[in-house]
């Protein structure tokens, strides 16, 4: 018998995907039913915690229940997680903290404890571990998750198994999760952000397009502000503009991004869960012959690496807008410090850009290891696109031509100035 109906309260499971307006469980009355008719057939999710550094100081300070809350810097830093409440102010991830003040000066500012969030991380994504191997993290809070072939060994359709999940969670840590069930990555992550917080959605193959169409074009991955503007100026304000285009004038117009936005349109990605990309970071360091202090000799030691690890995100399809320097003193006392950029990058020379703002206020003791890493990496894909308006599109075309004539000729083929320099 197919299930096409589960409560998320006590965990009922019907055959009606449909039901009366007014529906309510059969068994406990709760009136929060998922229902779909391809319910038991859909099995790629994405799952992401609600506004999750905050809830876990919220959890942790009760006191701070109903203020708003943000997770972030100084004032010279920038938001990396505000409250629901501090939302409403206007508050959002990335934004300068003086820009976020302004909006909500009543905000109460906690300073990130990634060890906290680091555990609680693990906590989630290794029960979400126990439904199957199929996960890949994004960051500490989200992950797509496959749950094919599943059904018998955790006791029904990936449906049931992640409501059954979401309630585990907020029972064990007291924090909650969104949930979106779709046909693939790209509508998973659409739904799971389409009923935050604490929400359950789920996009069928039958009812993506008709959704979808409506909607404006930056609520596709990798379109951002300026993009946006670009595709609404030549005549493409909503996600239907684009699915009734010739794919052959997208491509001429966006060169390969054209040919992704079309196929977006038409709710279709053909991107596999892979687990093998469940880094939440990558790095690159290298330790001195010799104690360096100078902001010349530091650099000079850093730029390689920026190259090395910008070389390798590429070569994965990742980027990162959460940057840490590491250096490491005489005593061995490791310094860490991190930057959230407006925009994921990947190419050597933002990572240096960042890297360098970082090392200024640290000069002066002598260090013997210098790092530079790139925290909560993403698809690069799924990063938005400058359309040549943003330096770091421009410096990405650069990099990636280095990255050819390199490959067919060898790493010394092209050498950066700064590195001829030092």
């Amino acid at each position: 018998m197919a299930i096409k109906a589960v409560c998320r309260d006590c965990l009922w499971t019907g055959t009606d995907p449909a039901g009366p307006p007014d529906r309510r469980c059969p068994s406990c009355g709760s009136r929060r039913i998922v229902a779909h008719t391809e319910l038991d057939r859909l099995t790629i999710a994405h799952m992401d915690c609600d506004a999750f550094y905050a809830s876990v100081e919220k959890r942790d300070r009760p006191e701070l229940r109903d203020r708003p809350v943000i997770v972030g810097g100084g004032k010279r830093g920038v938001v990396s997680t505000a409250c629901y409440v501090a939302r409403q102010y206007g508050v959002g991830s990335a934004m300068p903290m003086f820009k976020a003040l302004k909006a909500c000066p009543e905000a109460v500012v906690i300073k990130p404890d990634f060890a906290k969030y680091v555990f609680e991380s693990d906590r989630i994504l290794g029960a979400l571990g126990r439904l199957t191997p199929l996960i890949q993290p994004l960051s500490l809070d989200e992950a797509w998750v496959d749950l094919s072939g599943t059904e018998r060994l955790n006791g029904g359709p990936a449906a049931f198994q992640l409501i059954r999940f979401q309630k585990q969670i907020e029972q064990e840590t007291g924090l909650t999760v969104s949930i979106g069930l779709a046909p693939n990555r790209f509508l998973a992550k659409m739904a799971s952000e389409m009923d935050k917080p604490h929400g359950f959605s789920v996009i069928g193959a039958g009812d993506a397009q008709a959704l979808l169409a409506p909607r404006s074009v930056t609520a596709l991955p990798g379109v951002g502000p300026v993009f946006g503007k670009a595709l609404r100026s030549d005549g493409y304000a909503t996600i239907g503009d684009l699915a009734r285009a010739d794919v052959r004038d997208l491509v001429k117009r966006y060169g390969e991004s054209g040919l992704r936005l079309y196929d977006l349109a038409h709710a279709r990605d053909a991107r596999a869960v892979n687990p093998e990309r469940d880094r939440k970071g990558m790095s690159a360091e290298t330790t001195f012959n010799e104690d360096l202090s100078t902001a010349e000799a530091l650099e000079a030691e850093l730029w390689p690496l920026c190259e090395k690890l910008a070389s390798k995100a590429r070569r994965y399809g990742v980027a990162s807008r959460v940057l840490v320097l590491k250096l490491r003193r005489t005593d061995f006392k490791i310094v860490t410090r991190r930057i959230s950029l407006a925009e994921p990058v990947q190419t050597a020379r933002a990572l240096f850009a960042a890297g360098r703002d970082l090392l200024r206020p640290e000069l002066g003791p002598p260090y013997r290891l210098i790092g530079i890493g790139m925290a909560d990496i993403q698809d690069a894909e799924d990063a938005p696109v400058g359309l040549f308006q943003s330096a770091e599109t421009r410096l990405l075309k650069t990099e990636r031509a280095i990255d050819r004539l390199r490959e067919k000729f060898g790493k010394d083929a092209v050498v950066a100035g700064r590195a001829l320099k030092t």
